[in-house]
């Protein structure tokens, strides 16, 4: 049922659950860890060659396989159940990494890889449930709503983490490579247990002639070909996820490799790990406010804002040269992440049919995962042919401009009678 405040609560909670895994492991301590423990002995710049390769092949599986599976999801009222299997498969992996020992960089990638498979599959079926939880009135509301809790969430607990680390005799543990890896076993138990809420009240909408998996399965694939086919005509709904894989590669591109980046450029850990507390507790505030920011000047508007600010940010970003412009930047990237986030999620939901929100979440998803595809491998292999962190920083720049282009180009009431068309020509 739309608009309940416990299915709304619900499911804007599962963000706190799974943002455990964004904070403290994706940007956190995986970048640092990996660097110092598992890939000890490399340099620096194959360090983040290598850190590219691991967040990049997660990405990728995750990319050819959301498509499909939204649509089966679509179709057989899977989405939590499919969710489920993927929140499990992140946290235990997570958790995995605890008995990985040092030099085990092939491992390391490994189990990353799949973890990020379990965190970004997930996502897929989370986004997919956001038409059941919210009207449009409410859509960028509650979506704004999920990454605020995300980020106070997985900032909390990012927050005891970073305690444990610099103070791991406060916790009883003998050092801090010991406090790290304990760490990614917390993170897998808040991921699970803060998901209960979601698996108890957010009700998936059953649909009429509900098929069986194996029946989902065929028309799962069989409408996915012919969505890929009919893009022709679902031209607004494409220009949009061209804009987003654009623009949304440099945002995510940032926030997996800032902390790597830091380090590069000679930050000490501990500045790194602060700058991240900071990005946290500001995008909380930030990411509702911007949805009202949306609501007052238009929700294209805002992106295209928050894409403005980002070039700038990147820019700023080359020229860095001491921890306190670390720290500002930190606050920069809080101020409009949120926001770029939630209301390119909702603004997409005006762009589809709800009944078939997986299956077009999924591209929606796989734009986004194809993104953090080429980014990071973008940006690690830059950093490796020039040996200037600097030039892979910049190299993003040129993603935000077209991104900021294509966007300019989306109609949304020329999209909804595009689609609204193309779904009365599929053949049921």
């Amino acid at each position: 049922m739309q608009d309940t405040r416990r299915s709304i609560f619900a499911w804007a909670w599962y963000d706190w659950a799974n943002s455990a895994f964004a904070t403290t492991v994706m940007a956190g301590f995986f970048p640092v860890f990996f660097t110092a423990y598992w890939a000890v002995g490399s340099s620096a710049e194959q360090g983040t060659f290598f850190l590219g390769v691991a967040n990049s092949l997660g990405s990728l599986i995750v990319a050819l396989l959301a498509p499909f599976l939204g649509a089966i999801a679509d179709w057989g009222s899977y989405k939590k159940r499919i969710l489920t299997f993927f929140t499990f498969l992140g946290a235990v992996m997570t958790g995995s990494l605890f008995f990985l020992k040092m030099g085990s960089w092939v491992l390391a990638v490994l189990y990353y890889s799949l973890a990020l498979v379990g965190f970004s599959g997930a996502n897929t079926f989370y986004d997919g449930l956001l038409p059941s939880v919210a009207s449009e009135k409410k859509v960028d509301y509650v979506s704004s709503l999920g990454y605020s809790l995300g980020y106070i969430g997985g900032g909390l607990l990012f927050l005891v983490n970073v305690l444990m680390y610099l103070n791991p005799h406060w916790f009883g543990l003998p050092d801090e490579a010991t406090a790290i890896r304990v760490s990614f076993v917390i993170v897998g138990i808040w991921w699970l247990v803060n998901t209960i809420p979601l698996w108890l009240w957010v009700k998936e909408e059953k649909v009429e002639g509900e098929l069986t998996v194996r029946e989902s399965v065929k028309k799962g694939l069989r409408l996915t070909v012919n969505t890929i086919k009919s893009f022709r005509q679902l031209k607004t709904v494409a220009t949009f996820l061209l804009a987003y894989w654009l623009y949304i590669d440099g945002v995510d591109t940032i926030i997996r490799m800032a902390v790597n980046y830091g380090t590069t450029l000679g930050f000490p850990s501990e500045s790194l790990i602060i700058s991240l507390l900071i990005t946290q507790f500001v995008a909380f505030p930030s990411a509702l406010a911007y949805s009202y920011f949306g609501m007052k000047v238009g929700t294209k508007t805002a992106l295209k804002v928050a894409i403005g600010a980002y070039t700038v940010i990147a820019v700023l970003g080359y020229f860095m040269t001491k921890v306190i412009h670390f720290y500002l930047l930190a606050v920069a990237i809080g101020l409009f992440q949120g926001g770029i986030q939630a209301l390119s999620r909702s603004y997409y939901t005006r762009l589809i049919p709800k009944e078939q929100s997986a299956q077009f979440f999924g591209f929606f998803n796989m734009l986004g995962k194809f993104a953090a595809i080429i980014g990071p491998f973008l940006m690690g292999t830059v950093t490796l042919l020039t040996r200037s962190s600097r030039a892979g920083i910049i190299s993003l720049i040129i993603l935000f401009i077209l991104g900021y282009f294509f966007l300019g180009k989306v109609d949304e009431e020329k999209g909804k009678e595009e689609v609204k068309a193309f779904i009365q020509s599929i053949e049921i």
